[in-house]
């Protein structure tokens, strides 16, 4: 063998040499987490990022990781992607055994999203992403994103608690509309005029809340997706408002216990005119079934806080008001003031209809000591007209 040749076990050796050393150099540059992009640490992201080099040594551990794992940073540096991650599916199968990222399937890419149980039974969502030089090649780097089950647990909570509340909500007005039809079906004749016309109202207003419920369900789903849709078109708030306080003394409210103030000249506003009365609906609606005293209605134009004008309506009543450790849940969901009734969705829902025209809502307490809601809709003129 000529004099300098190289065998190929010394030259396989010098290449193992070369790469530890290349993974040495790795961990040890990772002991300060390495940008991610310009100017963006991985302690910046608010998921947990573990990445593993070719060998499947960990070369960077972010503070998110380090949090979600309850492992420090240098005790995971360096060390073997699956010791450090012990993860297990939740039929107790070894999850890195089952994936085999480095000697699985060539093809693969990565794995998507799952719930998986850290040691001690904590849940965390895992995906990871195999990283190649080239799609067949073998995999040079495994990047593993961690995130807390805390926001899918509270969203099937969420979710738990509408659907109780609907089958609460349902089962009462239906239980109402059952008995007294199955009634007039079977003694039609025993019953005067009166009794069936009372019946008869029974059903229809139970069925009429029943369609509310419905319709305030499918409000939910829709401003949940981002699907709300507005047809916009030019809406005088102050008549609005008119028109709501005639439908309440209609009713038989006083109409003394309502007092609308209305400051001109008003900007002409471009809202969905439906939903603008479903807003001063709910809220004349609230302020009357569990408030107190006057009822003060203010129309007038917004605060001069911004270049975009519009219109603010404030509500207000004489009543309890609302308690301050309150204050930060009236707009959310199954949120209720009081035992007199509702579904507790009401507000969520103006809310909703309210920031999907652009606008803003807030609660507080009125002069009176009792409630006071203030919506602000923006003048939101098309662009076709300016």
């Amino acid at each position: 063998m000529a004099v300098g040749m190289s065998t190929p076990r010394e030259t396989h050796a010098a290449v193992v040499r070369a790469e530890s050393a290349d993974a040495a150099d790795d961990a040890a540059e990772s002991l300060e987490p390495p940008a991610v992009g310009p100017g963006i640490d991985p302690d910046d992201l608010p998921d947990g990022l573990v990445v593993a080099d070719g060998t499947g040594r960990i070369i960077c551990f972010n503070a998110a990781a380090a949090r979600i794992t309850a492992m420090p940073r240098a005790a995971a540096l360096g060390r073997s992607l699956e010791h450090v991650l012990p993860l297990e599916d939740l039929k107790g199968r070894r999850w890195w055994a089952l994936t085999d990222p480095y000697g699985g399937l060539a093809t693969r890419v990565g794995q998507p999203e799952r719930n998986l149980l850290l040691p001690g039974g904590r849940e965390v969502l895992v995906s990871a992403r195999y990283v190649r030089e080239h799609p067949t090649g073998p995999v040079r780097r495994v990047v593993v994103s961690l995130r807390g089950t805390e926001a899918r647990r509270r969203n099937e909570r969420s979710h738990a608690e509408l659907i109780a509340t609907v089958a609460h909500e349902l089962r009462s007005p239906l239980t109402s509309v059952k008995g007294f039809t199955a009634t007039l079906l079977a003694k039609w004749e025993r019953f005067t005029d009166d009794q069936k016309r009372l019946m008869l109202e029974t059903v229809d207003a139970d069925a009429g809340r029943v369609t509310r419920l419905i319709a305030e369900l499918l409000d939910i789903s829709r401003i949940d997706s981002g699907r709300l849709e507005l047809r916009r078109q030019p809406v005088d708030l102050s008549l609005a408002v008119e028109r709501h306080v005639q439908a309440l003394t209609a009713t038989g409210q006083n109409p003394d216990r309502f007092l609308v103030r209305t400051c001109q000249p008003l900007p002409a506003v471009w809202a969905d005119p439906d939903k603008v009365d479903q807003v001063l609906g709910n809220l004349l609606e609230n302020a009357v079934r569990h408030g107190e005293g006057t009822v003060s209605i203010e129309v007038a134009p917004a605060p001069a806080k911004s270049d975009e004008k519009g219109t603010a309506v404030t509500v207000s009543d004489e009543g309890p008001g609302i308690p301050e450790e309150s204050m930060g849940r009236v707009f959310t969901r199954f949120w209720r003031g009081s035992k007199r009734g509702g579904t507790g969705l009401g507000l969520y829902i103006v809310k909703g209809i309210v920031e999907a025209h652009g606008g803003t809502i807030t609660v507080g307490r009125g002069p009176g000591g009792g409630a006071e809601f203030r919506f602000i809709l923006p003048v939101s003129t098309p662009a076709y007209l300016v």
